[in-house]
C-alpha cells in the first residue's frame, strides 16, 4: 500500500471543529502508529535532503510535530513560528486569513540568518495562509523561502495556488483531499 493510502486510512475526520461546517483532519492517530510516522519522516527527508536547507520553520501546534524530526534528520536549525504572544523574545508578526476567520502569528527576530533558505512546513494545507505568513516573515528577516512541505493538501481549497503565486513555488504533499 502506498503512503498516500496509508496516511488517508489512519487520518480521522472531525465534523464541526473548530466550527460549524469545518471538517477537521485530525493526525493523531497518524501520531501513534510509530511505523506510519517513520515513513513519513523517510518520505520528507528524501523530499528535501538534495536541496539547499539552511532552517525548517514550522507552526504551531501539530507543524511542530514533523517539522522538528524533519530539522533533526535534515541536520539544520528549528524555527518556531507561534501564535500572538506567545514567544518570550522580541518577535516580528504576520496577520493573515484563516479559512474560518483572521489570525497573528510571530517569530522572534533573530530566528532567520539573512540568506537562509528556509523550508516552511505544517501539518496542512487549507488556503496557505498560515504559510504565507510564516514565508513573509522569514522574507521580512531577509531569508530565502526554500519550499513548503505539509503532510495534508485539501485540494478542494486554493492553498497550493495560492503559494505558487505568491511566492512561485509548488508545495510538496504526501496526501491530498
Amino acid at each position: 500500500m502506498q503512503l498516500s493510502e496509508k496516511i488517508k486510512q489512519s487520518i480521522r475526520d472531525v465534523k464541526d471543529y473548530p466550527k460549524p461546517g469545518i471538517i477537521f483532519k485530525d493526525i493523531t492517530p497518524v501520531l501513534a502508529n510509530p511505523t506510519l510516522r517513520k515513513e513519513i519522516v523517510q518520505a520528507l527527508v528524501q523530499q528535501f535532503s538534495n536541496q539547499k536547507i539552511d532552517a525548517i520553520a514550522s507552526t504551531e501546534a501539530r507543524g511542530f510535530i514533523f517539522g522538528s524530526i524533519l530539522a533533526y534528520e535534515l541536520g539544520v536549525p528549528f524555527i518556531l513560528v507561534r501564535k500572538a504572544g506567545k514567544l518570550p523574545y522580541h518577535t516580528k508578526s504576520e496577520e493573515y486569513n484563516l479559512e474560518y476567520g483572521t489570525a497573528k502569528v510571530e517569530m522572534h527576530i533573530d530566528a532567520v540568518k539573512p540568506g537562509w533558505h528556509v523550508l516552511v512546513h505544517d501539518d496542512l494545507l487549507a488556503t496557505g495562509g498560515t504559510a504565507g505568513a510564516t514565508a513573509n516573515l522569514i522574507q521580512h528577516l531577509d531569508g530565502i523561502i526554500a519550499g513548503f512541505s505539509f503532510i495534508i493538501n485539501l485540494s478542494f481549497l486554493p492553498g497550493a495556488e495560492n503559494l505558487e503565486k505568491r511566492f512561485g513555488i509548488k508545495s510538496h504533499f504526501l496526501v491530498s483531499y
